[in-house]
């Protein structure tokens, strides 16, 4: 008796089987990925209904009495909020135009050198302190600027000038927080625009030297416009975090002498959250916070995407 053959499966057929088994390896890449962030991410949202609670440790998320706005209410009428709120947004607009530019000048100026040892030593130098922790370098801060024993300080005296208080000066703190913020994180940042740069066609650069165009020309009409589309990326991730200054940098160079000009949003809410045990007042101010970034970043990709074509999404 002979065996019923099967018929053959038609090539579309046996490319949706491919299809189908190369996407399910990838789905079980990326499942790892996936639970985290729902662990992690999404599942811990369920403790933004606190903002609008009277929130008890001992009665709990369901069983405390529920208030509405009045924790928007109170914040958006203090006026000490205003004044840290106004802190937020002065440090972040200095960290955008001083320490956002400073990896691209940085990248730009180490492609220009030519001794390829020295430019891999200068690259690997500037990688060194964001492996710091802010706890050392805080510390690295103070003991430099110290009045007493600082080194610069020291330097100081030898021209006949007083000591200088730099870490309890109001009008130089803010300076202080966006140097050293630069110091810390410009060869880090600099990476991306790097291989940007590595990335560019080499003819292009060879075509404009023939045509006689400087190194400034080169920088200019070839590299700066292959960077626009990194430089707008980052700018818009950049943007988004406009309300929210990195809570170590403030909280471990800050003192109180400087509160006025150094407060911010995130020092703001660990003391009364934290030390005041204000946890319903604190989820309010975290959840308008992330409200205003996440509405910033929704406008500004807007505004890009009309502008110079380019956006996240």
């Amino acid at each position: 008796m002979n065996k019923i053959s099967r018929p053959a499966l038609s090539r579309p057929v046996r490319r949706s089987k491919v299809r189908y088994r190369t996407l399910l390896s990838l789905y079980a890449l990326f499942a790892p990925t996936a639970i985290l962030l729902i662990v992690f991410s999404y599942m811990p949202m369920y403790g933004i209904i606190i903002a609008f609670k009277d929130y008890s440790i001992f009665k709990g998320i369901m069983a405390s009495d529920w208030v509405g706005l009045e924790h928007f209410k109170y914040f958006l009428k203090d006026d000490k909020f205003w004044s840290i709120f106004r802190n937020t947004l002065v440090i972040n607009f200095y960290d955008l135009l001083f320490g956002f530019t400073a990896p691209i000048i940085f990248a730009l100026l180490a492609n220009e050198l030519y001794q390829k040892m020295f430019k891999r030593v200068m690259q690997t130098i500037s990688y060194l302190p964001h492996f710091l922790s802010w706890i050392v370098v805080s510390g690295i801060f103070y003991s430099i600027l110290s009045p007493q024993t600082g080194l610069f300080n020291h330097f100081l005296g030898w021209f006949g000038i007083e000591p200088i208080y730099f870490m309890t000066e109001p009008t130089l703190f803010r300076g202080l927080l966006v140097f050293a913020e630069i110091w810390k994180n410009v060869g880090w940042g600099a990476i991306l625009y790097f291989a940007v740069i590595a990335g560019i066609d080499t003819s292009l650069y060879e075509a404009a030297w023939i045509d006689g165009a400087s190194r400034w020309r080169q920088i200019i009409h070839i590299t700066i416009p292959h960077m626009v589309p990194m430089i707008m990326l980052l700018f818009l991730l950049r943007l988004a975090g406009i309300f929210d200054v990195g809570f170590e940098r403030v909280f471990l160079m800050q003192n109180p002498l400087v509160y006025d000009v150094s407060d911010v949003i995130s020092t703001y809410v660990y003391r009364i959250g934290l030390e005041q045990s204000q946890f319903s007042l604190t989820t309010a101010i975290g959840l308008t916070q992330s409200l205003l970034g996440f509405l910033l970043l929704v406008i500004s990709n807007r505004l890009s995407k009309k502008i110079t074509g380019l956006g996240l999404y």
